[in-house]
């Protein structure tokens, strides 16, 4: 598989604008591109997607584990052309105080892939030759195949660099000029998700392409990519054991779930498993989207399905009732502070969800999903399903944390140990329930979020393809759900 890292001395050099347009690029040229991005970020990925139409995916190597990054990657692009993976921060950055790990770097290692790095010129010209040879030189392993200058501000700017790096013997793989920067609105959490710009960002999405392709030497950067040596991993499987559990974690390693097991049959009053009733079908997961709700690992519905769900999207900005049949409710993060007079708005949805929550109905909330299932956000009623208030903050909460599960919940038994991440500027007051969701070892040691009922709300955003028995566990909730919502209406006279 042809692919490249992009990635840069530091934020704010042009990764996203060079690694969306290469992608943008590419894919004019007919090329099946899978695009790809180091790190947990959700937003980058709704541009990748834009750009390619395939789903955008994370490879975030301390959440996941550095083993299941090339599997990750090689599920990802499988049967494409040509893979981009747009770094994070700076290329050696990672994980506070552990080393390389969860740095771009650490995945361009784990795929054997050659970086290209981004470098903005605006305030260099000869220097930039000693920075590219110190990026080049620090990790003899990580390999360096070329620069693509940004922000030059003139033809004879582009000379004085071009020799420069051409003394470092560095190829330039492209030039692109300081210019009117393309329209990508940023906001307190980064930039504008896709989904609440979807034709401006299209737009965006076009500029990229245009100007990568005006400024990069696009056959050079395909031959670059082509000298990526092939992976010798097995792609992950949705349906597949984590390495966690000592397996592969590759595809064969487990049958997919049978939708007509006994975890997942439909039985009447009192029936045993097995007994012979036919089954309702597979249950349905609603997972909430639209504007207000755009943070989701494409993962993560792959899991449900193969644990034998039925993937359904509503918007809580435009639908009035869950999905019928729902069974299980999956509100995932994205940006509720923005919409809350809309989401308050939506009464019929809001006594919906309150409603399958008091009823013992599984529910996966993750931050965005935890103010919404709040009494109120920024004073505007919510969904009332836990005792606790929100409020928007200036304090930015952000970083990796280390988490153990405290109470058994639809989503995971008690002592079950995952890796995520916290990014958020709002406060749930109080922080956690009577039965907390998480309690956090790392970086600091504390207790988080609700589990009440079939509810499981927190703050931390987990990547279920780390520990797949998360995925699993929920999908049988929402079965066992589903069966005894449908088993009491067969039994009413």
């Amino acid at each position: 598989m042809p692919r490249l890292v992009v990635a840069a001395p530091s934020s704010g050099s042009g990764k996203t604008t060079v690694a969306t347009g290469l992608m943008a690029a590419f894919a004019e040229r007919g090329l099946a591109v899978s695009p790809h991005k180091a790190g947990p970020d959700y937003i980058d990925p709704g541009y990748h997607a834009l750009a390619t139409g395939r789903p955008g995916r994370n490879l975030d190597a301390f959440m996941c584990g550095p083993e299941l990054i090339a599997p990750m990657f090689a599920h990802g692009a499988a049967g494409c052309d040509l893979a981009v993976v747009e770094g994070v921060m700076g290329l050696y950055d990672g994980a506070a105080g552990r080393g390389e790990l969860a740095s771009t770097a650490q995945v361009a290692k784990l795929l054997r892939a050659p970086v290209v790095l981004v470098v903005d010129a605006s305030s260099q010209s000869r220097s930039v030759a000693a920075l590219v040879h110190g990026f080049a030189s620090f990790d003899p392993q990580v390999r360096l195949g070329g620069v693509i200058l940004n922000k030059v501000g003139s033809d004879r700017h582009e000379v004085m660099l071009r020799e420069a790096l051409e003394e470092a013997g560095m190829p330039v793989l492209g030039v692109l000029r300081r210019a009117p920067q393309v329209a990508t609105p940023s906001r307190h959490l980064g930039l504008v998700p896709v989904a609440e710009r979807h034709a401006d960002a299209l737009a965006a999405v076009a500029a990229l392409a245009e100007q990568v392709r005006a400024g990069c030497d696009l056959d050079a950067l395909m031959a670059l990519a082509r000298t990526a040596p092939p992976l010798s991993c097995e792609p992950w499987s949705p349906a597949g054991l984590d390495v966690r559990s000592g397996q592969s974690g590759t595809s064969g390693s487990r049958q997919r779930p049978d939708p007509a097991s006994p975890a997942f049959e439909a039985r009447g009053p009192g029936q045993p498993p097995g007994s012979g009733a036919a089954p309702y079908g597979r249950p349905v997961v609603a997972v909430a989207g639209g504007a207000a709700f755009t943070f989701s690992y494409a993962e993560h519905a792959e899991l449900l399905q193969a644990a034998g769900a039925e993937v359904v999207t509503f918007d809580p900005l435009r639908d009035e009732a869950l999905p019928e049949g729902t069974g299980g409710l999956v509100i995932g993060g994205g940006f509720p502070e923005v919409y809350a007079p809309e989401l308050s708005a939506n009464a019929p949805l809001r006594a919906a969800v309150s409603a399958f929550a008091a009823a013992g109905g599984p529910v996966a909330a993750e931050c965005a999903g935890l103010l919404y299932l709040a009494r109120s956000l920024d004073g505007k009623p919510m969904c009332g399903v836990l005792d606790a208030d929100a409020r928007m903050s200036e304090r930015l909460t952000l970083g990796y944390r280390e988490a153990v599960a405290v109470s058994d919940s639809s989503l995971a038994a008690a002592g079950t140990r995952l890796r995520g991440h916290e990014f958020h500027r709002t406060v749930v007051e109080p922080g956690a329930g009577a039965a907390p969701a998480w309690g956090f070892t790392h970086p600091e040691r504390r207790v988080e979020g609700f589990v009440r009922q079939g509810v499981h709300a927190s703050y931390l955003h987990t990547h279920w393809a780390a520990e797949p028995s998360v995925a699993r566990r929920f999908a049988q909730a929402a079965a066992a759900r589903t069966a005894a919502v449908r088993g009491a209406a067969a039994a009413r006279p």
